[in-house]
């Protein structure tokens, strides 16, 4: 049975391996980045087509030392890439390198493994496969560091985060996975409204209404690369498609909030959960967070506020906490509530104890999600 590799980013790993575990993954085994995990085929596109929280699912078939050109060279010529696609399809390798010795430039990396798989191709075929930066049957993922290079075949194609539905983003947004991550470290069940008062492009109440009516987000995309490859069933592609489909939900027995001050923000959101066909359940509404009501006796709050890397910026978003402070005390108790904080003297300036407190990365910034009960 093949070992797959779904990838996420730092702060992830636990979501997802209990993501893998929900739709049925064995031998689940977390690792820096992401879950190797044990599955045929079908299971692959299962998790290409269910995770939320992945970012690319892979299938790893080389992993070795190399310190010399030819070392990295003949180590590739030792896996059959020819059985992937044809000789007349496209290919592609994304190659990163850090702490490589002599292998100081990713490129000249992808292009020595470029080499090698062509010079298979032409060998076996006398004809080679045309390379295909951006739209590839066969794309060829590498992770290398301190000269240990990991080779893997992509079967995702563009990264599963894209969902699709983005029409517009704000700065400072989050990435779809992300967003799903937040909601997902929050033990939400589905059964409660959730608020988002500075809810910016809508991101997170979107991952949340899929969750919700039980949308799987691969649905929501065109296709994916291991539809490209070579051995391809179609069959067990379509039960998968149709089973997921089959789960869909159409009505929710309460809604989702979004809120923010920009008029442009409150735009995109409803533009992008309309295209995520979750405009139904979410309303999205311009004004101050400052002056919310609590739209129902419980639920739960997640929020992403500003943060400034600037003096007067970061004056400004201490105040901005210290009014969501207020504004839990005051409006949301019986809520529990989850801000994603980037920079602990804006936390601080809550004066509010965290009970739990999740680590996770947005982009390249380190945050910590803090859960905050207002009973």
């Amino acid at each position: 049975m093949p070992r797959f590799f779904a990838m996420t980013s730092r702060g992830l790993v636990d979501v997802l391996a209990d993501e893998l575990k929900e739709i049925g993954m064995e031998r689940v085994l977390k690792a820096p980045g992401g879950c190797f995990f044990d599955s045929n085929w079908a299971g692959c596109y299962r998790a290409n087509l269910r995770l939320r929280t992945a970012t690319r699912v892979v299938l790893p078939i080389l992993d070795f030392p190399a310190y010399k050109p030819d070392e990295l060279y003949n180590n590739i010529r030792k896996h059959d890439f020819t059985k992937y696609i044809g000789a007349d399809a496209t290919m592609a390798v994304d190659a990163v390198v850090k702490d490589c010795g002599l292998f100081k430039d990713q490129r000249f990396v992808a292009m020595k493994i470029k080499d090698a798989v062509v010079d298979q191709f032409r060998e076996k075929f006398d004809v080679r496969p045309d390379v295909d930066a951006k739209n590839p049957d066969l794309q060829i993922v590498v992770r290398a560091m301190s000269n240990r290079f990991a080779v893997s075949i992509d079967t995702t194609g563009e990264p599963m985060f894209k969902r699709g539905y983005r029409t517009g983003v704000v700065p400072a947004h989050l990435k779809e996975h992300v967003a799903a991550g937040l909601v997902k470290m929050s033990e939400w069940k589905k059964d409660r409204t959730i608020v988002d008062p500075m809810c910016g492009s809508g991101t997170i109440l979107i991952e949340a209404a899929l969750m919700a009516l039980e949308v799987a987000p691969g649905t929501l995309r065109r296709r994916f690369a291991f539809q490209r490859l070579t051995g391809f069933q179609k069959a067990e592609w379509e039960r998968e498609l149709e089973a997921a489909i089959a789960e869909e939900k159409e009505e929710l027995p309460f809604k989702f909030y979004g809120y923010d001050v920009d008029r442009e923000a409150i735009k995109i959101a409803r533009e992008n959960a309309r295209k995520a066909g979750v405009d139904d359940v979410i309303e999205f509404e311009r004004t101050a967070f400052e002056t919310l009501d609590a739209p129902a006796e419980k639920g739960i709050m997640i929020v992403n506020p500003p943060f400034g890397e600037r003096l007067l910026e970061k004056n400004e978003a201490i105040e901005v906490y210290k009014n969501l402070a207020f504004l839990l005390k005051q409006k949301f108790k019986g809520w529990e509530a989850y801000v994603l904080s980037g920079d602990p003297e804006l936390s601080k300036a809550m004066k509010l104890k965290a009970t739990r407190k999740f680590p996770v990365y947005n982009g390249t910034i380190e945050c910590r999600l803090l859960k905050y009960e207002m009973f």
